[in-house]
């Protein structure tokens, strides 16, 4: 039972921080998104809000994509790069839609067609509902390789904390990582 709880232990650490990463890139995805968009609504596309959501969202997948490749789910890739990028291509397309369909709402259904409110609904609650969508996706079905595949997951749960915390286990402590309370660490005095 305990190994078990070990076990699940590591895992949810391994999920924190798989997920921290991913905020991570996705913050600087929706810097990349926001930026962007707010530049070309005021430039070239003042009166295509959709054009410029569409360009900003395509260069902010690309940098998430790599992003997420190479760091946040590197433990997880596919060997078939190609089958990957359609996979990631697919689920960023339907989360574009879904940035898209916000603001699309906003413009064409409620009447707001000033920047600010195009740039509210496709860029702020489209991104956080098109994310939700995204994480999902990419763990389940774009970066797909099971953690007991993974040649770079521990042996043990012990073992899988100490890369996940960056602590290595302490010799002779009992299977929570921490030394045995009724362990004599020190010598009877006299001796």
């Amino acid at each position: 039972m305990n190994r078990l709880v070990d076990r699940f232990d590591a895992l949810w650490h391994l999920f924190v921080k798989e997920l921290m990463k991913f905020g991570v890139v996705g913050a600087l995805a929706f810097v990349i998104n926001a930026s962007l968009t707010w530049v070309l609504m005021h430039t070239w596309f003042q009166d295509g809000h959709l054009k410029a959501k569409v360009v900003a969202t395509a260069v902010a997948i690309l940098f998430a994509w790599v992003a997420n490749r190479m760091w946040t789910f590197r433990h997880k890739r596919q060997s078939d790069k190609r089958r990957e990028l359609v996979q990631f291509l697919v689920a960023n397309g339907i989360g574009m839609a879904i940035e898209l369909g916000c603001l699309g709402f906003s413009y064409y259904v409620l009447g707001l067609t000033s920047a600010y409110a195009s740039f509210v609904s496709g860029t702020i609650i489209g991104t956080i509902l098109g994310t939700v969508f995204r994480y999902f996706a990419y763990r389940f079905w774009v970066f797909t390789e099971e953690l007991d595949e993974d040649p770079n997951f521990a042996d043990t749960a012990a073992l899988e904390i100490a890369r996940i915390t960056g602590h290595v286990p302490v010799a002779g402590a009992g299977h929570d990582g921490r030394r045995d309370d009724h362990q004599d660490t020190h010598p009877p005095a006299g001796r």
